[in-house]
């Protein structure tokens, strides 16, 4: 039956992906699952530059799901340094997909260090050698981040829930603050989405953001630090957009609400908003070009 839920489907740069019947969407968009992962998530987070200037590196992957962040960034790091000593904490609902896309072979088109060590990740949820820590805590990930002892230390996040209309309780303000917390001073955070209200969020966890380029899909992903150094600027009509409606954030103050509630108590909270809607903002740049 897991066979039927998780059939692999082609995307445009020749990587495979999974459909969610939970979430009624794909685990990568159509124009390439390995391209995403490279574009939207290891070179936002500097990999190649930090590998190069560090022997350690830690990074926290959030949604693993198929495993293909953690892949391109470990290619990436191990690529500049072969030595480099990395410690990846993964947090990741559903065991079948991490275990499905091992079964299916797709990360076999990353080096066989990576493969190797990926596969018995996900079958053990632990990996341990001279250049590789890692660990796969399984359930759901606002309650497994609490308890990583990560404070201050990690320097690469890469934020992969489904989107926030269909998982918002991945992206609410009091996740983004325990994510937060764990960045290094020096760490980014990538993400694929730039939804108003996610870039939001993230300002209102202190960090600075910034836009990353678009992958297949029109609109750009977002990258965070605390500083705002190195960081790509917004546009005119990104920084627009943080000021409508649109970027009300979503909250779940005991990080345990189901995704209507969420969804419900955000919708409250936009209907009573002075902001400008986000259809003006919209049709303004509409006519602008």
């Amino acid at each position: 039956m897991l066979d039927n839920i998780l059939t692999p489907k082609p995307t445009d740069d020749g990587s495979y992906t999974f459909f969610s019947e939970e979430f009624n969407e794909l685990f990568h968009s159509h124009s390439g699952a390995k391209q995403e992962a490279q574009y939207k998530f290891s070179e936002p987070c500097q990999l190649k530059e930090k590998a190069s200037s560090k022997n350690t590196l830690k990074i926290l992957d959030i949604c693993y799901g198929l495993g293909y962040n953690s892949a391109a960034a470990l290619e990436t790091i191990w690529s500049i340094n072969p030595h480099c000593q990395v410690e990846l904490i993964a947090l990741e609902k559903d065991e079948t997909v991490p275990l499905q896309a091992i079964s299916h072979q797709l990360l076999n088109s990353w080096s066989s260090p990576v493969v190797e060590s990926l596969n018995i990740l996900a079958q053990t949820q632990e990996f341990n050698n001279k250049t590789l820590k890692a660990k796969l805590l399984l359930g759901d990930a606002r309650q497994t981040i609490k308890i990583l002892d990560a404070i201050d230390t990690i320097d690469a996040i890469f934020l992969d829930p489904f989107s926030p209309p269909k998982c918002p309780q991945l992206w609410t303000v009091e996740f983004m603050q325990l994510i937060a917390k764990c960045l290094h001073k020096d760490g980014y955070l990538a993400t694929y989405s730039c939804a108003a209200s996610v870039r939001n969020a993230l300002q209102l966890a202190g960090l600075k953001i910034g836009a990353t380029r678009s992958v297949g899909r029109r609109s750009p992903g977002t990258v965070a630090n605390w500083t705002g150094e190195n960081l790509p600027i917004l546009s005119q009509q990104e920084i627009e957009h943080l000021n409508t409606r649109a970027a009300i954030p979503y909250r779940d103050p005991n990080l345990e609400d189901s995704a209507e509630m969420i969804h419900q108590r955000r919708q409250k909270e936009q209907e009573k908003s002075n902001l400008e809607p986000s259809s003006h903002w919209k049709k303004r740049w509409i006519n602008k070009h």
